[in-house]
């Protein structure tokens, strides 16, 4: 055989051994491509988890945010449902009306006219309620709000004659707090509880001395000459020193005139009794700025013959628990001190 004839399949071998080298599983131009979709779908499938994760989270947080806040609207519900914060009475069972006063008499607290008027209502309109009791505790403050309350007492006392009210003192009904027992029928005290203070004060601060030392001036602008009356940073005028004095002792004259109202015959008056000084329960009994001794257990028991006993307080519901809880009260008492230097009260 000649050369040519084997030369010519070795020629015809050599293009096919070229793709098989080019696609053996161990060369380098194969595993790149492998590697490289591998990693796109790792990568890929770690972005689903991550997201899945991060979704379950947040279903879980908004999950525990609706179930806290349906458990907030449930509680006020059964809060409102049950009416533990302002109980309406009705009862067909004969019974003593209690209504507290603790603390001081202002606009915005458990002894306001606000709280107060709408509890005498009820008492008054119960007709199972054989008395009332004003159970007081106070040294007194605002004489609007006390002369409000005195004077629907009176209205209701008028209106309903055959249903009395009394006042039972604990330790102290001083000043706001005497001005609204002195419309009551009948005052009961402790021997050692603190009686009377009838007179009126104005309160405030004067700091232009401090000014003067520290080198501060004051610069207040004003339309109308009084405009800055009773300002802590500027000197009072015995103008208007002397209009203030006027206007406590009409405020002063209002309170005798209620006292000697409300207590009539029985006030055995003396040169000290509307100075503010105070006494003893035993003392006011004998001054006749009270009727006797007693608690609210012995009145409804000894004197309305009803021993059970039903509050008709106002107290406060949750939502104002609540804003005070978490500093409301706090702020509206810090606006109202800075809205007025100067604070007439009965003290």
């Amino acid at each position: 055989m000649s050369n040519d004839q084997f030369e010519t399949p070795q020629n015809s071998a050599e293009p096919a051994a070229e793709p098989a080298a080019k696609s053996a599983p161990g060369s380098t131009a194969s595993k790149a491509p492998a590697k490289n979709a591998q990693g796109w779908e790792r990568e890929v499938l770690e972005n689903l988890a991550f997201a899945t994760l991060a979704e379950q989270r947040a279903r879980r947080r908004w999950g525990i945010f609706f179930k806290l806040a349906t458990l907030v609207v449930v509680c006020v519900g059964m809060w409102n449902l049950l009416d533990l914060g302002n109980k309406e009475v009705e009862t067909l069972t004969p019974h003593t009306a209690l209504i507290e006063i603790e603390g001081a008499i202002d606009s915005g607290g458990p002894g306001s006219a606000q709280a107060v008027i709408p509890a005498l209502g009820r008492a008054f309109a119960d007709t199972a309620s054989v008395g009332i009791i004003l159970h007081i505790n106070s040294p007194g403050g605002s004489p609007v709000q006390a002369g409000m309350i005195n004077d629907e007492i009176m209205r209701l006392r008028a209106a309903n004659p055959n249903k009395p009210l009394y006042v039972v003192v604990d330790e102290i009904c001083a000043s706001g707090g005497y001005y609204i027992a002195a419309s009551a029928e009948r005052i009961y005290v402790n021997k050692a509880s603190i009686i009377g203070s009838i007179g009126v004060l104005m309160d405030g601060f004067g700091f232009t001395g401090l000014m003067d030392k520290l080198g501060v001036e004051r610069r207040l602008l004003t339309a109308g000459e009084n405009k800055g009356f009773m300002d802590p940073f500027s000197p009072q005028t015995a103008k208007q020193k002397e209009f203030t004095q006027s206007m406590l002792n009409e405020i002063h004259q209002q309170f005798i005139h209620v006292v000697r109202s409300g207590r009539g015959k029985r006030l055995k008056e003396t040169p000290e009794m509307f100075s503010g000084l105070f006494w003893t329960g035993a003392k006011a009994v004998e001054l006749g700025l009270a009727d006797g001794f007693g608690n609210v257990d012995s009145v409804a028991r000894d004197v309305f013959k009803a021993e059970d006993i039903v509050d008709y307080t106002t107290h406060e519901g949750l939502s104002e628990r609540v804003l005070k809880k978490f500093g409301a009260a706090m702020g509206a008492g810090a606006i109202k001190s800075l809205s007025s230097d100067a604070r007439l009260t009965l003290h």
